[in-house]
């Protein structure tokens, strides 16, 4: 009987250890990463689109969405513009950074990691944040090194900056935000963003 009780507590810690450990890499920046590309692979970009391969491309693209810091990497990608704004403003714009990032972002990353195989380094630690690099080798492009810059909120692990191969995808964006922005009003942003959304359709 002793012997049965000593079986039955081991198995029932083993199980207890094996869930234990699931649900901390759940909570991982890596298993954050990896649930990003996931999503973003199965994501369908044809010209047309049945009502169901449109409901799940949303499915996925929320979900992949919901990876990334939206509001944190709209005001670092605006700089110096975001407290020149409104609140109005400031959220129009992150709305509009999301849906480029669905509608355009996405779709364009799905392309490129279909069928890759992804190979994951260690993750890092760097100030407030961790880097989960990661590397792919792509038909033409070689092979390609991708950081993902994680912080940890309410929301779990998510998405700061993305590092391609040395070009930071929120530097990038800012670039082009303050050229538009040195020589236009706020509005002739929105409508430059807006036309690229357009052009998806």
């Amino acid at each position: 009987m002793r012997n049965l009780i000593t079986i039955a507590f081991t198995i029932g810690l083993f199980v207890l250890m094996i869930s234990a450990s699931a649900d901390s890499d759940n909570k991982s920046p890596e298993f954050a990463v990896k649930k990003l590309l996931g999503e973003i692979k199965q994501i369908v970009k044809k010209d047309s689109l049945s009502d169901a391969e449109q409901s799940k491309n949303k499915k996925h693209s929320d979900i992949a969405l919901s990876v990334l810091k939206v509001p944190e990497i709209s005001q670092k990608a605006l700089g110096k513009y975001w407290s020149k704004h409104s609140a109005e403003q400031q959220k129009q714009f992150q709305t509009l950074l999301g849906d480029l990032f669905v509608h355009v972002a996405f779709p364009s990353s799905a392309k490129f990691f279909a069928n890759l195989d992804i190979i994951y380094g260690k993750p890092k630690s760097k100030k407030d944040m961790t880097v989960v690099p990661l590397s792919v080798v792509h038909e033409k492009e070689g092979e390609v090194g991708i950081d993902f810059r994680m912080k940890q909120s309410e929301e779990g692990w998510q998405v700061v900056d993305v590092i391609l191969d040395g070009v930071s995808m929120r530097n990038n964006l800012r670039s082009q935000f303050y050229k538009i922005l040195k020589k236009n009003e706020f509005k002739e942003l929105v409508q430059r963003m807006e036309k690229k959304l357009k052009e998806t359709d």
